[in-house]
């Protein structure tokens, strides 16, 4: 999976590839979709969600640039696959779903790993997670229309926004770093993720966005 899903693809972070090649996959799955786990597609977790292709959850990583000494706030949890790459990559990871089954499945997937530099609650995750700030990184793993000001403002000095951002149908990946009060922004792949809900995301009524 590694090699042809993702370094043929042209991910280079070293630590990236590590990760990937540690965290099983089908461990974040459920029933038939466990036998599909290595290939490159987005697999259904219920709920209306879904877990991310690999290559997708890799350059989303090398995009973020996560240090070992990072604090890193992941928005869409999901089945916790991601935040176990990210686990391997940052110092400590605030994970956020919106839907309590799915944190509930994270918290224990991620237990039974001995994953323990991480903390999954069920909230609205389009606020942030405010008590933790401010984040060296920030990913969100679902698409809004906008990037929410309140996740950009949560970012430490130098640190890293990445998620996907435009129409319901088709996204960009986005990079925003922050520069003092400045913020640079970057254009990535295209991608198709699932909604951002809440009150940032779609169909929310949040002050103004991005």
């Amino acid at each position: 999976m590694v090699k042809e899903q993702i370094q043929a693809r042209g991910v280079k972070d070293l630590r990236v590839l590590r990760a990937m090649r540690k965290i099983p996959r089908e461990h974040f799955l459920d029933g038939a979709s466990r036998e599909r786990a290595y290939e490159d597609r987005p697999l259904s977790i219920g709920h209306g969600q879904t877990i991310s292709q690999p290559y997708i959850v890799a350059r989303m990583a090398e995009l973020a640039g996560i240090g070992p000494d990072d604090k890193v706030l992941e928005v869409g949890a999901g089945s916790g696959y991601q935040t176990a790459v990210l686990a391997e990559l940052g110092r400590k990871i605030y994970a956020v779903d919106i839907v309590p089954a799915l944190c509930a499945h994270a918290r224990k997937r991620l237990s039974e790993l001995g994953i323990g530099n991480v903390e999954v609650e069920c909230f609205d995750g389009s606020n942030g997670w405010p008590d933790h700030a401010p984040y060296d990184a920030i990913l969100v793993a679902a698409g809004a229309p906008k990037v929410p000001v309140i996740l950009l403002g949560q970012l430490a000095p130098g640190g890293r926004f990445v998620g996907p951002i435009g129409a319901r149908d088709s996204q960009r990946l986005v990079r925003i770093v922050r520069r003092g009060d400045d913020f640079e922004t970057e254009y990535d792949i295209s991608v198709r993720f699932v909604d951002l809900t809440g009150r940032y995301g779609w169909g929310g009524r949040g002050p103004a966005q991005a």
